[in-house]
Parts: C-alpha cells; structure tokens; sequence
C-alpha cells in the first residue's frame, strides 16, 4: 500500500473508534474493550482499497457475489455496527439505538436485523463452524467471494473452534481467512489465567493453517497479512492479531477487566476527546 491508502485506513478506524464509542455512551455501558481492539483490522477490511478490502456493496447487502464478515466474538457488534453505518449500510441515527427497546442494532450481531451483518453471532465458537459452512458452500459453487472470521483469544477456549481448524485445511478452504483478536483478556481474567492458550500462530499451523502473526493496531501490517492471505494458494490462513483490550484509548487500555465497563461521565468525555484529537491530527497530515 501506499502512503495515501495508509493515512485513509488509519482515518477510517479512528472514525470507527469514534462511533463505537459514542453509541456505547448512549446506552452507558457495553463492550468496548473488544470492540476497539478490532477497529483498524475492520478500517482495512471495509476501507474500500482495491484488491485488499472486502468486495461489498452497501446499497446491496445481499449482493450474491460479496465477500462475507463473520464476527464470532459478537460482543465486539457495535465496531462492526460503527463500520457498516459509515459505509452507509443504515443511518448515522441508528447507532444512538444500540441495545435499546426495538433497536436493529442488538448487543450481538443478528443477520436479520441489521443490513450488512452476514452470520448471526455470539455464542463463542459457533461462528467458526459457520464461517467454514459459508466457505465450503462458496467453493462448491465456484463462486470467488471470501469469508473473514474473527474470533476473541478467550474464545480459542471452545472446543467448537479446534473442530474448524481441523475441518478447513482438510477442505482446503483458501477462502477463509480467520482473525485471531489476541487480547490476552476474557470476560473474568486474561487468557492466561482462566486457560492458557499458549503459542497461537504455531498451534493453528499444526492444524494445516498457513497461521501468521502481525501488530493489530497497524493498519499497514494488516493490509499485508491480508494480502498475503489473499495469495496463498494451497491452505486456509490464520492472521493472529496482537492487539490491546481497548485498542487506541489508553485509560481504556488500562482498566484491569474492561471486557464490558461503564462509558459515561467523565470516561466518555476523555475518551471522545481523545480519539477526535487524533482524527483532527490525521486531518491536518492530508491537508
């Protein structure tokens, strides 16, 4: 990528940061912890770069040819929510609506409820199996679309996950590409603590997985994986993200257990404060 591209993912997710945390501020709480630690893999997979980001058409969710989203970790909804609606999938207005009486915008992602979610997500692990059934399904029918699966590192603990790694190299499903949000955090405690997951990236290669390792909080790094992904002819490929909790915040960072916190007051303030700082210093870069 060049120079330009980079500076527009990066805009783009701290865009993406900025709505997801103003929409979890509406309702005051939520999960923001992992929703911010996938906004710069989301900036590149809806950032609109020729040959890199998703094949989609906001004016055509069902578009039979589009490359398709599943966020297993459907937690990390209202970052997805954030991208779809700058993408103009739905209104601006609606994000005000999240997790609210008759909203569209549910706290997981619903497929019938909000255009442009793919899979219906968050019962961890369930979106793996489903991601690998909308791949196969996609080879069977010779279409050249692509499946992009995220998953938490604390959702790594299912066993429903290591059942999909086995199956999708054995089906050579070159066609999926699954995201690994390596947080070192879960609901309770980290990873490390509830049940160490160890070596990620080498664990999925000895499941047949063409697994690779990258910073998630760098869009440019990301791009490259995906391109790499994109490539790769013979495996499915495992892009191991390692992120923060709360990614792009750093008093958010910092909370010990900030899976599902309160957003309001004095946090929310500093925490809007900060990001528009840097979409206003990004701003000035491309001037």
């Amino acid at each position: 990528m060049d120079k330009n591209q980079i500076h527009k993912l990066k805009t783009f997710a701290a865009q993406i940061r900025l709505e997801t945390v103003k929409c979890i501020g509406v309702r005051g709480f939520g999960h923001i912890g992992g929703a911010l630690s996938v906004a710069d893999l989301l900036a590149v997979l809806y950032g609109g770069i020729d040959g890199l980001s998703m094949k989609i058409d906001p004016k055509n969710p069902d578009w039979a040819e589009r490359d398709k989203l599943v966020m297993s970790k459907g937690h990390a909804g209202p970052a997805v929510y954030a991208a779809l609606a700058l993408k103009g999938y739905f209104p601006m207005d609606w994000l005000k609506t999240l997790n609210q009486p008759g909203t569209r915008l549910p706290s997981h992602c619903d497929r019938k409820l909000t255009p442009g979610i793919d899979m219906t997500t968050g019962s961890l692990g369930q979106g793996v199996s489903t991601a690998i059934g909308l791949a196969l399904a996609q080879k069977l029918d010779g279409k050249s679309s692509r499946v992009f699966l995220v998953t938490g590192d604390g959702e790594l603990n299912e066993g429903q996950v290591w059942e999909g790694a086995l199956f999708a190299p054995a089906n050579k499903l070159t066609n999926l590409t699954l995201f690994v949000d390596r947080n070192h955090k879960q609901l309770d405690a980290t990873t490390e603590e509830v049940l160490d997951i160890g070596d990620v990236p080498s664990k999925f290669a000895a499941f047949g997985w063409n697994a690779l390792s990258v910073n998630g909080s760098d869009v440019a790094e990301i791009a490259d994986a995906v391109n790499a992904a994109r490539a790769e002819k013979t495996k499915p490929t495992c892009i191991v993200l390692n992120t923060k909790k709360g990614a792009g915040i750093p008093f958010i960072e910092e909370i010990e257990l900030n899976h599902h916190v309160e957003v309001k007051g004095e946090l929310l303030e500093k925490a809007l404060a900060h990001i528009e700082k840097i979409y206003t210093d990004l701003a000035k870069e491309a001037a």
